[in-house]
């Protein structure tokens, strides 16, 4: 049993004559408004992964070096 293009049209009417044409036509606005919220957090959660990759510590090879002589000669003291 499949669906036709008349049962659809039927079902259609349906719906229309049930809520009518506004209610369909703001149900289908509510859906779009939370769809854009939906990409809008999506962008804001990766601006927040971005923010903290950019906060992560940068060991330079001289910070290390004075670091590791530093510790040197307070374990000699």
């Amino acid at each position: 049993m499949s669906v036709g293009p008349v049962q659809i049209i039927l079902i259609l009417v349906v719906i229309v004559l049930l809520f009518g044409r506004g209610k369909i036509s703001e149900l289908m606005g509510d859906v779009a408004k939370g769809i854009k919220s939906f990409k809008k957090g999506m962008a804001d959660d990766a601006e927040e992964v971005t923010e903290e990759a950019s906060k992560t510590i940068d060991h330079s090879a001289e910070d290390v070096a004075e670091a590791a002589a530093k510790s040197e000669t307070e374990a000699k003291s």
